[in-house]
Order: C-alpha cells, then sequence, then structure tokens
C-alpha cells in the first residue's frame, strides 16, 4: 500500500469531520470579507453623517450596520474556533491510523530493509514527516475558505460596481498563479530541509545512544561538533525556505495593497462609504486566499516527506500464500548442519566468534533471509513461512536486547501481556533477578532508565531471560545467557533455567563460549572451522554429546 491510498482511505473516513471544517472555513472567509467591507462602510457613512451636522447624524441608522457587524464578529469567532477544533481532530484522528500501519510496514519489512533505518532515522519518518502529514490534513479547509473569500468578495463589491469586482477577481487569480510558481521554486529547499531534519535526528540519536563511551574516550566535543554540522545544515535549508517563503508574504502583500488601491480608484464614482467598502472588501478577498497560498508553500517539504514514508510503507514484504498452521511443538531440522531438533532437546550452540551462531538464531526467528531448503519448522520450510508464524515458536534472549524506558513490568509484560503477578515472580525467579528485584522501592512498578540504565549489564541480561521464560513457546533460543555473570550467579541461573525446562517441557538452544551450560544439554552443534582452508569457513559439525 501506498501513502496517498492511506491518506485517501482516511479522507474518506473523516469526510464529515472534513465537511464541517470546510464549512467553518468558508464562512470564516465570507464574515470576514463582509465584516471589513462593512466596517468600512460603516465607519465612512458615521464620519460623513457627523460632518454634515446634528440633524443628519440623528438620522443616521446606525443600530442595523453596528448589529450586523457584531454579528459577522461572533460568526467569525465562532467559524474559526470550529475549523480548528474540528480540522485538527480529523487530522489526528487519520494520524492515528496512519502511524500504526506505518509502524507495522517498517515490522514488516524483510530484515535488511527495517534494521537498515536507525533509531533517529525511523523516529524522523513516524514523527516529523508524519507531522507534514498532518499539515496537509489540517490545510484541507483551506480550499473552502478561498473559494469563499472569492465568491463573497466579488459579490460584495459588485455594490461598487463591476469594475471594482473584475478587478479584484484579476488581482487575486495572478496572485494565485505566482504563488504557484514560487511554490515550485521551493520544491527543492523544502525537500532538503525534511532531509536535513531527518539526519539532524538520526545523528542526534546515534550519538545519544553512544554517551557513555564518548564520555570515556573524551569525545563530547568531536560528538557536539557533529551535531552542530547536521543543524547547520539545517540551518541552511531552513534559510532557504524562510527566503521564499518572504517572497510569498511579499507577493501576498503586493496583491493586497494593489487590490485595495485598484478598487478604491475604480469606485471614484460612488459614495465615499462606498468606495471604502470596496477597498477594504477587496483587501479582504485577497487576504483570504493566503492560507492556501501558503498550503502551496509547504508543499515540497509535504512531497518529501510523503516520499520518505512511502519508501517505509513499500518496504513491507509481500504476503505470502496462506498455510495451514503448526500443530504442537514443531520440530527443527537444519540441513547443514544436518540436524533434528526434536521438541524437548536442549541443544548447545558453539564455536569461534564470528562463525554464524548467532546468525542461525536470528535466521529461525525470520530476522535474516534464508534459503530455501535449509531449514523447516514442522515440516514447513522456513522460507516459506510468514515471520509471525516462525517467531511463534521461540522465545528469544539475545546478548544485547533492548529494554523499554518503563518499569520491570512493562518490560517483562512485552513477552506475555496477560501473565500474571505470580507468574511474572517465577519467571524472575528462574533469571536469579527475584531478590533484586523485590529489593527496589517499588518491586516490579520499579522504573528502570534508559534502556535498563539503573540495572547492572548483568541484571540487564537476567532481565531479558526472565521476559523470554514468560513467553508461552516451544522452543527457547538462548545467546549466551550467562556470559558476564560470576560463577555463583551463573549457577542460579542455570538451576532457574533447568527448572524452566522441566516445567514447561520447552525445548532450547543455548548459544555459549562457557563450559557450565553444557550440563544441560543433550547434544552440542559445534560451528567454525573444520577441515577449511585459505581462512574460509568449512564444513559446520554436528556431535551428538550425551551428559550425566
Amino acid at each position: 500500500m501506498h501513502l496517498h491510498q492511506l491518506i485517501a482511505a482516511e479522507r474518506a473516513r473523516q469526510r464529515p469531520r472534513l465537511l464541517v471544517a470546510g464549512i467553518a472555513a468558508a464562512a470564516v472567509s465570507a464574515s470576514s470579507v463582509l465584516l471589513l467591507g462593512l466596517s468600512g462602510w460603516f465607519i465612512t457613512a458615521s464620519a460623513l453623517a457627523g460632518a454634515a451636522g446634528i440633524a443628519s447624524a440623528q438620522a443616521f441608522n446606525y443600530l442595523l450596520p453596528s448589529a450586523g457587524i457584531r454579528l459577522l464578529a461572533i460568526l467569525r469567532t465562532g467559524s474559526r474556533y470550529g475549523e480548528r477544533l474540528v480540522g485538527h481532530d480529523a487530522a489526528l484522528r487519520a494520524l492515528a491510523r496512519i502511524r500504526p500501519a506505518l509502524f507495522s510496514s517498517l515490522a514488516a519489512a524483510p530484515p535488511a530493509v527495517a534494521l537498515g533505518l536507525s533509531t533517529g532515522e525511523a523516529s524522523a519518518r513516524l514523527v516529523g514527516d508524519v507531522n507534514a502529514v498532518e499539515a496537509r490534513f489540517v490545510g484541507l479547509s483551506a480550499r473552502w475558505g478561498m473559494v469563499a473569500s472569492l465568491v463573497s468578495g466579488v459579490a460584495l463589491l459588485h455594490l461598487a460596481g463591476p469594475a471594482p469586482a473584475l478587478a479584484t477577481g484579476a488581482i487575486t487569480a495572478a496572485y494565485l498563479l505566482l504563488a504557484s510558481r514560487l511554490a515550485t521554486g521551493l520544491q527543492a529547499p523544502g525537500r532538503e530541509a525534511q532531509r536535513a531534519a531527518g539526519r539532524l535526528k538520526e545523528t542526534y540519536a546515534t550519538l545519544a545512544s553512544a554517551a557513555p563511551e564518548l564520555r570515556a574516550y573524551g569525545l563530547e566535543s568531536w560528538a557536539a561538533g557533529r551535531i552542530d554540522v547536521r543543524s547547520a545544515d539545517l540551518l541552511a535549508a531552513q534559510n532557504d525556505v524562510t527566503a521564499g517563503a518572504g517572497l510569498f508574504d511579499l507577493a501576498g502583500a503586493a496583491a493586497t495593497g494593489l487590490a485595495a488601491v485598484g478598487a478604491l480608484a475604480l469606485s471614484a464614482d460612488q459614495p465615499l462609504p462606498m468606495a471604502a467598502l470596496a477597498a477594504l472588501g477587496a483587501a479582504m478577498t485577497v487576504d483570504g486566499t493566503a492560507a492556501f497560498a501558503r498550503g502551496l508553500e509547504r508543499r515540497g517539504a509535504s512531497w518529501e516527506a510523503e516520499a520518505r514514508l512511502d519508501a517505509v510503507l513499500g518496504a513491507a514484504a509481500p504476503p505470502l500464500p496462506a498455510r495451514p498452521a503448526m500443530a504442537g511443538a514443531p520440530v527443527v531440522r537444519l540441513a547443514e548442519p544436518a540436524a533434528l531438533l526434536r521438541p524437548g532437546t536442549v541443544v548447545a550452540i558453539t564455536g569461534p566468534s564470528g562463525c554464524g551462531k548467532t546468525t542461525l538464531l536470528e535466521t529461525l526467528l525470520s530476522l535474516r533471509p534464508v534459503a530455501p531448503g535449509r531449514i523447516s519448522l514442522g515440516g514447513v520450510d522456513l522460507a516459506a513461512l510468514p515471520p509471525g508464524a516462525a517467531r511463534r515458536c521461540f522465545a528469544h534472549a539475545p546478548q544485547d536486547a533492548a529494554l523499554l524506558a518503563g518499569t520491570v513490568r512493562d518490560n517483562l509484560r512485552l513477552a506475555c501481556p496477560a501473565a500474571t503477578e505470580a507468574a511474572l515472580w517465577e519467571a524472575l525467579r528462574d533469571a536469579a533477578m527475584a531478590e533484586r528485584v523485590a529489593a527496589l522501592p517499588a518491586g516490579l512498578d520499579a522504573w528502570i532508565g534508559e534502556n535498563g540504565a539503573r540495572l547492572s549489564g548483568g541484571e540487564r541480561r537476567r532481565l531479558v531471560l526472565a521476559r523470554a521464560y514468560l513467553r508461552p513457546t516451544p522452543w527457547l533460543l538462548l545467546d549466551e545467557p550467562t556470559e558476564g555473570l560470576d560463577a555463583a550467579t551463573e549457577e542460579r541461573v542455570l538451576n532457574g533455567l533447568r527448572h524452566q525446562l522441566a516445567r514447561t517441557g520447552q525445548g532450547a538452544l543455548i548459544v555459549t563460549h562457557r563450559l557450565a551450560p553444557l550440563a544441560l544439554c543433550g547434544s552440542i552443534i559445534r560451528m567454525g572451522e573444520v577441515g577449511g582452508r585459505d581462512g574460509q569457513q568449512g564444513p559446520i559439525a554436528w556431535t551428538e554429546q550425551e551428559f550425566a
């Protein structure tokens, strides 16, 4: 699906609100034109009546025009409030559906695409670029306002004669044509400003995530310099946009002044109050189209934002044909190494760093592409399975898992939102983390900071392990579950893992460099160079090994 299809669907869904916002915008423009024209006529007529003497002033009917002015002022204020309220409500409701659709597309994209976006870049697209789409939604009512301004202005000016009305219409058309030409020239700067904003957010997020390392190596000034460069690029792009916006403002002011002077000149044969009505009505007619012109000014940034969002939407993997669901715990079959892993099997994966142990786990989770025929789950080729179906078979505890900036409870319930309090504590006990959480001031509701900053590295690893235990799947994928732990804590973690496996009957694939976890395993997959030559990786060995 493309963004324009999403927007079209949301416009159809929000049509009643957008219609109300458009009618309100039309009422604002029409009442503004009539209010200024009537005010000009009333002030001028009142002044002439007062100058003509007491009898003329007493005969002048000021009640009816003043009541009309008050009515138009109230109508304009109320309509503007309604336009803003309903228009933004429609936009926010639309974005509440567009953002999840974008996030879902990003999550469903092939791993090479989804993981290729940094946190900052993904944030820039889901926040900054979507905000540009919001501005487009809010600006939809500007067309109604422009049409209402022209219609009411021309109708009002006809009271002073056809010439002021025709001249004002022609000047307004010329102004809109010029605004469209200026908008074309602003497309490139607007696009660059949107891209520069994305690059700044990406750089900031990347450097902020590495703040401890930057401080440790004394690179704060270097990092600040990188951000300054990105900020300068954004400032230069915004300056170009601002310069173009200045031309828009100049064109609008010139058109407004020209329309007022022209209408006044062409109304010279009319009474002075009518000439004032024509001049002020003409000025307001042109001014009523300014909101639409400003929408043209932002067109470049909006188009760039839509192109960037389309790249996210277009990255989603094509749907695979439906297959029957796998019943029960699936058998895992590997072609290389040739291995058949039955439910309940506990297998160690060992080998030197860089030989592909973590890659194997990520491939089972469909986080990496797999060639057809290499791996099957429950007799179904993994390459043909939808990623969601494969991931429902595994609970994963990676080495560098991310933690939410939230509470212990928030992080645990990512794996099982319906988990009970008792289940949370049992998972923490099996991960040798229950005592630590119980000692926190708020227990399960303790705030752990950005990516678990308030916990040590070993505590973060054990919290991730407890989270994996909560996910009701037939297989556990554990990547170095005891790395960095002291011997006593490692023993507690392994005893808890033994309890978890016995209680649930789950199977497990355990990547490890350490000897202690091997005591849990009935077999080993040894990965690495076996007969390799010239630095190339040889075949992967599969060794069946029973431990006492």
